[in-house]
């Protein structure tokens, strides 16, 4: 591997983050409305803006003068994004129907919004907006059903606070959230760190990338998260109270030219057979037809079409290596399972609906 590579690979695994690099910006464009929210907060009042940062470790002297950390310009700029020259923003396009439909006449209900500004303030706003645009009445979905979106609120703010601390700033990407009729789906950039995977991450919690980042924006008043390392399991919880499909993470391949976290919110109930399948499967390894069949005590054709159903939503992948006759099915969001492959599921599933 070139030193390039190693770089790039040590960003992506977390055991760097730039969070920690030092940049070239004034101080005096930081001291900004969040930065004396956050100083009154803290009861931080002694000294100047750069005397106060290097107390708290986000400035640090180099070759003689003080200079700011990456993670002092996302927490504390109006405009974090324009002053590092890089990508920090949070990008949200809501679309008709379930699917983003390429052409001269994309399904896009709206302009994309761009939502910038202080990290604290990029977790407000988003939310903000998601939440709006899901309460805005009933729309007509594609389908010609009326669709209602059920999602805990809670839900939605912690997905967006975790991929607005939990992503890799050392990608220049910024973070998107698109809102389908049936879904919201949040693309972060970056992988997972510290042994976490797709299957592992609702038993073990999120690790922080970026621990400047997570330990600092508890401190402003109101904040988004508390840094207890519950919040995954409590959108576990939040979806399956209000009788919807868990989150559904997936991780795409490592180096791949768009490496991020996806996470979706499914806006479906939960059928009470699901969680026998799920526990099969997580025991198991994969289930099959015929086991489906002995589990929900349903005919073949009926178990076949739950299997699709559950294919088509990105829940289970098929593998067919053996012959259709034996089919067997494992739980999507493993490591090997690219977003384009969700997404590839999502048209199938789509076209068998309209047939």
């Amino acid at each position: 591997m070139t030193a390039t590579e190693i770089n790039d690979l040590s960003y992506l695994r977390g055991m760097i983050s730039a969070e920690t690099e030092l940049v070239d910006v004034d101080f005096d464009l930081l001291e900004t409305d969040s930065w004396k929210q956050y100083c009154r907060s803290r009861a931080i009042s002694s000294g100047d803006i750069e005397d106060r940062m290097r107390r708290i470790g986000l400035a640090k002297l180099d070759n003689g003068v003080v200079r700011p950390l990456r993670a002092a310009v996302l927490l504390f700029a109006d405009d974090p994004a324009g002053l590092l020259a890089r990508k920090a923003t949070i990008r949200i396009f809501h679309y008709s129907g379930m699917t983003i439909e390429y052409g001269d006449t994309p399904n896009l209900l709206k302009t994309p919004k761009t939502i910038s500004g202080p990290l604290i303030q990029q977790i407000a706003d988003a939310y903000e907006y998601v939440v709006n645009e899901i309460a805005t009445g009933l729309t007509m979905a594609r389908s010609g059903f009326e669709t209602v979106h059920r999602y805990p609120v809670r839900v939605i703010r912690e997905v967006i606070t975790n991929a607005v601390i939990h992503r890799d700033y050392h990608i220049n990407q910024d973070i998107h959230v698109y809102i389908f009729d049936n879904r919201i789906e949040v693309r972060s950039p970056g992988l997972f760190i510290g042994g976490i995977t797709t299957k592992n991450i609702q038993t073990l919690g999120s690790k922080s990338r970026n621990q400047l980042i997570a330990t600092n924006i508890r401190e402003f008043p109101d904040p988004p998260n508390i840094d207890a390392g519950e919040g995954v399991r409590m959108m576990f919880a939040a979806m399956k109270a209000t009788g919807l499909y868990p989150p559904i993470y997936f991780s795409s391949p490592p180096l791949a030219p768009a490496d991020s976290i996806n996470v979706w919110l499914l806006n479906e109930e939960q059928p009470p057979v699901w969680d026998q399948v799920y526990d099969w499967i997580e025991k198991n390894g994969s289930i099959a037809n015929r086991e489906l069949r002995a589990i929900a005590s349903v005919d073949t054709l009926k178990a076949s079409k739950l299997l699709k159903r559950w294919v088509g939503q990105g829940l289970l992948v098929a593998d067919d290596t053996h012959g259709k006759r034996n089919t067997v099915y494992r739980l999507s969001g493993g490591e090997d399972d690219s977003y384009e492959q969700g997404l590839l599921s999502k048209v199938v599933d789509n076209k068998q609906r309209k047939k």
